[in-house]
């Protein structure tokens, strides 16, 4: 209703205002008066009505000039000038109401779009119901082009989504039988069938859905500083206009500095600026909880982050299974994802995978029991097994040896037990994010001066990340409660930023200056405690939402201050008789189109946006990132291979030589030799400079050469097995590959593949 009534508004004022003007050419100066006057009339109601209300709330905004200098006009006669401010104060009313529609409009769609309706099994056919009405363990179908209903896992067909309204991501997502699917995407493949692990209010889309209605429920501060401008704004524009009259005897000059101080550009700028600062970060797959938030992170200095969920990727996968002595690794691995698959650990959910990827049948665990921070027992082929953390009994030093090699590997250990008696271990280990590198550095050229880790997980595991990522200081092994009193002690001292996702992040994200939660695969609680929520899960959002907020705080401080000097300036002009208020009314009507336009800057990207990336270029990343993820877990095979490589050799020992010969050469190679003759050269143009990649072309040379060595100590070595002459350089040869391979795999990922892009700008 508003919009209309405004639009009603400005055609009143704009056809008055010409309706006066033909008049007065025709020479009917008396009717042209008229018309000028019912313009002006038209408008003073209106104002009048908006100051009332302010006034109701406590507020005296700049609105009460234009008010006056209405009421001037007539009073003296100028009704040209009481038009011409009309239409200034329409237009810009219309043009104010535009702008923050036009930032909204992003977050409007989230929220427009929630899925209502449910398409549930009953007696084995899907019924439409209230979304409302689902409940756990519901099984759902999901027809092709439909919305996801609620968070749910895959259990019938491959789920090809469109993500793009949740994550910005442009193409469609692959999810096969098991894996878990957001609410809010589209089915853009097959129809499917879910079975819904939460209710639709506790799912990911109307968490966004309630995100993106706070948005709306906050201002920034330098729109708060607004109104409080508008405290001298407004005694000062008296005090001038007042002078102007009593120095000159000219009432018209009062009225020409009203009409040039109407209305205040910092009014009109600031929210259009703020409010195109929260579309631009929907868009990036960013949702900031009000103009505050938006404000407080582009003035950011400090930046603590969690590392697991945060700097690594939050999915541990199993490095080696490695068995008492006289053990089977694939025995301790299925007793172990026996017990597991009962559980919701993530490491739990970790082993389980890696026993259905390696084919071993999962036998089924009863009288389970649970406890968190310690571990699982469950009775497996009448055997008690538990598996968690290490038993406090005594350590054998088979069992030290493994705590030593974890904590040189920085990885995390999951200890199994039968009938009490140590079985093995299962080393997994989490992987720093490819994106993290590249985003901090991102951060740091934005303005972060300080990047503080603060983790509860060991401090070896910890310095390890620390140490790759460059980051100033580590504190780890810290409780909720000492987290809270970190982050507090940074804020202290700066400005401070705290992301985080887990469940226990969430008293810290209160305690920052503004908090961010990785909200894609993050707890509830770590959600609504922050104040902004990456929707998708990729850190280099949080350096996307960082840029945009900067640049909108920069344009609306812009617009408001040359607006407002351009205004000043032209009270000046006006109390020293230079400009009518006819012609101060125009004035005043450019200097507001002016700023309003300027602050709608804030919607487009900014030069310090990241790079684009062309869509061949694009595609070629997004390919062989996938292929990456294909090839890393191989890679480990390497590593094993090396460590069994004994004097004298296992009977096995040749066959496992060729197994990973084989898998370098038929699979590792081809890749490594098509990104050198595809996306190498992609990546010099991308960057400037066909130099860029000569690093990473050496190291496709070495691993060519170290393939090379292996296969020729392979056609030497003997039908039982390599030679004890070969051993050491065998050895030397797969450790030089194992950690070749494990440093290109992280430099492309990082200086590459973080360039793939996610959203549509």
């Amino acid at each position: 209703m508003r919009r209309f009534g405004l639009i009603a508004l400005l055609v009143v004022t704009i056809g008055a205002l010409l309706a006066g003007g033909a008049l007065y050419v025709l020479g009917a100066v008396a009717a042209a008066d008229v018309a000028w006057i019912v313009g002006t009339v038209a408008a003073l109601l209106p104002a009048l009505w908006w100051v009332v209300s302010a006034l109701l709330r406590g507020r005296l905004g700049v609105d009460a000039i234009a008010v006056l200098a209405l009421a001037g006009s007539l009073a003296v006669g100028e009704y040209l000038a009481g038009a011409l401010i009309g239409v200034m104060l329409s237009t810009g009313q219309v043009l104010d109401d535009y702008a923050l529609r036009r930032a909204r409009r992003d977050l409007t769609a989230l929220y427009e779009r929630a899925p209502r309706t449910a398409r549930r099994y009953d007696d084995g056919t899907p019924h439409v119901i209230p979304v409302d009405d689902v409940r756990l363990g519901d099984l759902l179908l999901v027809p092709s082009g439909e919305i996801v209903p609620v968070d749910g896992v895959v259990r019938r067909g491959v789920a090809l989504l469109d993500e793009s309204a949740l994550t910005g991501e442009s193409l469609p997502v692959e999810h096969s039988e098991g894996e878990s699917v957001p609410s809010g995407v589209v089915n853009a493949g097959a129809a499917f069938d879910i079975c819904a692990t939460v209710t639709a209010s506790e799912s990911t889309y109307a968490g966004v859905v309630r995100l993106a209605r706070e948005t709306e429920a906050d201002s920034a501060p330098i729109v708060r500083l607004a109104d409080r401008f508008a405290a001298w704004f407004l005694p000062a524009t008296l005090l001038v206009a007042g002078l102007a009259w009593l120095l000159s005897g000219d009432p018209v000059r009062a009225v020409a500095v009203l009409v040039v101080a109407t209305p205040c550009p910092l009014l009109l700028a600031a929210p259009a600026a703020i409010a195109s600062g929260l579309s631009r970060t929907a868009r990036h797959g960013v949702v900031v909880k009000g103009g505050g938030a938006l404000e407080t992170l582009g003035r950011a200095r400090t930046l603590v982050l969690d590392k697991t969920g945060t700097l690594t990727v939050g999915r541990p996968q199993v490095v080696d299974v490695v068995p008492a002595p006289g053990g089977d690794p694939d025995d301790v691995l299925r007793l172990a994802a026996a017990v597991d698959q009962m559980s919701s650990h993530v490491l739990a959910a970790a082993i389980v995978r890696t026993a259905r990827e390696r084919g071993i049948a999962l036998p089924a665990p009863s009288d389970v029991r649970e406890e968190p921070g310690s571990g699982t027992t469950a009775l497996v082929e009448g055997a008690k097994v538990r598996v968690g953390k290490a038993p406090t009994a005594p350590r054998s030093g088979w069992e030290e040896a493994q705590r030593a090699r974890a904590a040189l590997d920085g990885a995390m250990t999951v200890w199994v037990t039968v009938d009490d008696r140590v079985t093995g271990v299962i080393l997994l280990r989490d992987q720093v994010r490819g994106d993290a590198g590249r985003t901090l550095r991102r951060l740091r050229a934005a303005g972060i001066d300080r990047v503080v880790m603060l983790t509860g997980d060991r401090a070896e595991v910890a310095e390890s990340v620390a140490t790759v990522l460059g980051i100033d200081q580590v504190l780890a092994e810290r409780t909720p409660a000492a987290k809270v009193e970190g982050v507090k002690d940074e804020a202290r001292r700066a400005t401070t930023a705290m992301v985080g996702d887990g469940i226990n992040d969430a008293p810290a994200l209160a305690a920052a200056d503004v908090g961010v939660a990785m909200g894609a695969r993050g707890s509830g609680a770590s959600a609504q405690a922050a104040d902004v929520v990456l929707t998708t899960d990729r850190l280099d959002r949080l350096a996307d939402a960082m840029d945009v907020a900067r640049r909108s705080r920069r344009i609306a401080v812009q617009s408001a201050g040359v607006g407002i000097g351009l205004s000043l300036a032209a009270m000046v002009v006006a109390a020293l008789g230079y400009l009518p208020p006819a012609g101060g009314a125009l004035l005043q009507e450019g200097i507001d189109v002016a700023v309003i336009l300027n602050a709608l800057r804030a919607l487009t990207p900014g030069l310090g946006a990241r790079r684009r990336v062309d869509g061949r270029t694009d595609a070629l990343l997004r390919r062989f990132e996938s292929e990456h993820a294909e090839l890393r877990p191989p890679l480990e095979m390497i590593r094993e291979v090396a460590d069994g490589l004994t004097s004298p050799p296992r009977p096995d020992a040749l066959a496992r030589l060729r197994r990973v010969h084989d898998f370098l050469t038929r699979d590792l190679l081809p890749h490594e030799h098509e990104e050198e003759q595809r996306l190498y050269p992609a990546m010099g143009e991308l960057l400037g400079d066909p130099e860029a990649t000569v690093t990473m072309s050496r190291a496709h040379a070495e691993i060519d050469r170290l393939i090379t060595r292996l296969g020729r100590h392979i056609d030497l070595a003997e039908p039982g097995g390599p030679h004890p002459g070969q051993l050491d350089d065998l050895r030397a040869c797969l450790y030089g590959l194992y950690a070749v391979l494990t440093l290109h795999f992280a430099q492309e990922e990082e200086a590459y593949f973080s360039l793939a892009t996610s959203t549509r700008e």
